[in-house]
């Protein structure tokens, strides 16, 4: 009895919605609008490769975050000998002190 109700109803839904146009219909066809162009193949020119200046910025941009996570690692490194207690000598480019501040009675670490 459930099966014959769920048909009617589903029967009913479909006969009384109204249609709307499918993806295959004419309706549906004329609604959109014509492509412009062709897309363009990659493959109908050649390989183009950075300029000289392109590749100089990129290695320079990864140089930068090289040095970056550099005086990052070195100031880790220190703070968790700090931690042990033992004295890391660390400098980096700009530091107030160079590395030879840091030893004692002409120790070097």
């Amino acid at each position: 009895m459930r099966d014959l109700i769920a048909r009617i109803l589903a029967w009913m839904l479909t006969a009384l919605t109204p249609r709307r146009p499918g993806r295959h219909t004419a309706e549906y066809q004329a609604d959109q609008p014509a492509p412009s162009a062709e897309p363009v193949s990659p493959w109908s020119r050649p390989w183009t490769s950075p300029t000289k200046e392109e590749a100089r910025a990129i290695f320079r941009q990864q140089v930068e975050a090289t040095l970056a996570l550099q005086v990052i690692r070195e100031r880790r490194r220190a703070a968790a000998l700090a931690t042990m207690g033992v004295d890391y000598p660390y400098s980096y480019p700009g530091a107030p002190f160079t590395a030879e501040h840091f030893t004692a009675a002409g120790v070097s670490a």
